[in-house]
């Protein structure tokens, strides 16, 4: 039975909570603590699964518990209920918190919401994934430049100029995001040469995605992969990534939603280059199969390896605390049907985007590798064609697996 600890300042609003949730006893082992310290207590006596806790409280604050619970409890699902004056609070949970919710709250969006979280991680909490990942023995941390732009663009004062500061002295950093401003990706009429200024037309929203992806990938080097091909590679996850981005705009989706498409299409094949760099040669030979047409490459893996890249993508995602609808972006991309949701997410897109990433000089790909049963259960079979319409691949003619 999954376990649930509530946590709110207020006894009204835990009492509220309880009648609300009456009905989903036989489901869920509900405990409710008034603030920080109490939650923290029932912790230590015995984990939860799932912590749902308001952010303005006195004393300890939501952002500052969900901190010590990812410190001390990594693997239990964190989320936040947040009005709307907690606006600030909610921007320092970034990071230990992996999913938002608005007060008040609708009780099928809170119990959709932890359900949904719950069954990415007992998805990604297997034994053949924890075997993996155990013989693997490493796995990348989350990159320092990447955690120093999050805090600057979570504190009161945070601006572009702080940001491209931190960007500025990362050479490597630098370079990557003016090669990104400048290339096709964002049309513009003038060459930009400074950090400053492409921070400026990027926004905070879109460097923070770009600087972890390029920071997770260079991370790796070449010749530990095995003939990996990382360059391919990247161009492909931006590639995706750009495409998702847009495909959640022509929805109409709210900026959450565009933003984390965007991450979680650049993030969504980094298992892939875990397991180049810890099983070159073993990987590198499943990588043969699928360019041989054995069978597609997350299937070749898990016969191989017992999970595939999206599992353990989306394990090391869900490690560093990302939000659970990038984590299951990742984990699903391949298999969106296993998704617990009925609208437009950003596993959509990912899904949706992958596949028609392709070379200039290849052609489209069936609609065969969309799930269109997917696809229709979140009401959005009908939009494949615009989807297809507005693709229009940016960066030349390179692209790796196609998987």
């Amino acid at each position: 039975m999954t376990r649930v600890l509530f946590v709110d300042d207020e006894p009204n609003v835990l009492a509220g909570l309880r009648r609300m949730l009456r009905n989903r006893r036989a489901e869920w082992d509900m405990a409710f603590a008034e603030g920080g310290d109490a939650a923290l207590a029932m912790m230590h006596e015995q984990p939860f699964d799932v912590v749902v806790s308001d952010m303005r409280m006195p004393g300890m604050d939501g952002a500052e518990l969900l901190g010590r619970v990812q410190a001390g409890w990594p693997d239990t699902v964190r989320l936040v209920l947040s009005g709307q004056s907690d606006h600030e609070l909610t921007l320092r949970a970034v990071g230990p918190a992996q999913q938002y919710l608005a007060k008040p709250c609708d009780p099928e969006l809170l119990y959709g919401t932890i359900m949904k979280t719950c069954g990415v991680r007992s998805r990604l909490d297997t034994a053949p994934i924890r075997e993996l990942v155990g013989e693997i023995g490493w796995f990348p941390s989350l990159p320092e430049t990447y955690v120093e732009l999050v805090a600057e663009m979570n504190s009161p004062g945070a601006s572009i100029q702080g940001a491209s500061n931190i960007i500025s002295r990362d050479i490597g950093m630098s370079a990557k995001v003016l090669q990104l401003i400048n290339s096709s990706f964002f049309g513009l009429p003038v060459h930009v040469d400074s950090v400053e200024h492409a921070a400026s037309l990027l926004g905070l929203n879109v460097l923070r995605p770009l600087v972890l992806s390029s920071e997770v990938f260079r991370q790796f080097d070449d010749a530990q992969l095995g003939g990996f091909p990382l360059f391919a590679f990247t161009d492909h996850s931006l590639c995706a990534a750009m495409l998702a981005r847009r495909i959640a705009t022509l929805q109409g989706a709210s900026a959450e939603v565009v933003d984390n498409a965007l991450l979680a299409g650049l993030l969504h094949d980094v298992g892939q280059v875990v397991l180049a760099k810890a099983l070159p040669t073993q990987y590198a030979g499943v990588c043969d199969r699928a360019r041989a047409g054995e069978g597609p490459l997350h299937e070749l893996e898990r016969e191989a390896f017992g999970a595939s890249h999206a599992d353990v993508g989306g394990y090391l995602l869900s490690l560093w605390g990302l939000p659970i609808d990038i984590v299951e972006a990742v984990t699903l991309h391949h298999e969106p049907a296993a998704g617990g949701g009925d609208g437009f997410s950003p596993l959509t897109a990912v899904h949706a985007a992958e596949p028609l990433v392709v070379p200039e000089n290849e052609s489209v790909p069936e609609l065969a590798e969309l799930d269109g049963e997917y696809l229709a259960r979140v009401g959005c079979q009908a939009k494949v064609a615009d989807w297809r319409a507005c693709w229009q691949h940016p960066v030349g003619d390179t692209c790796p697996l196609g998987v």
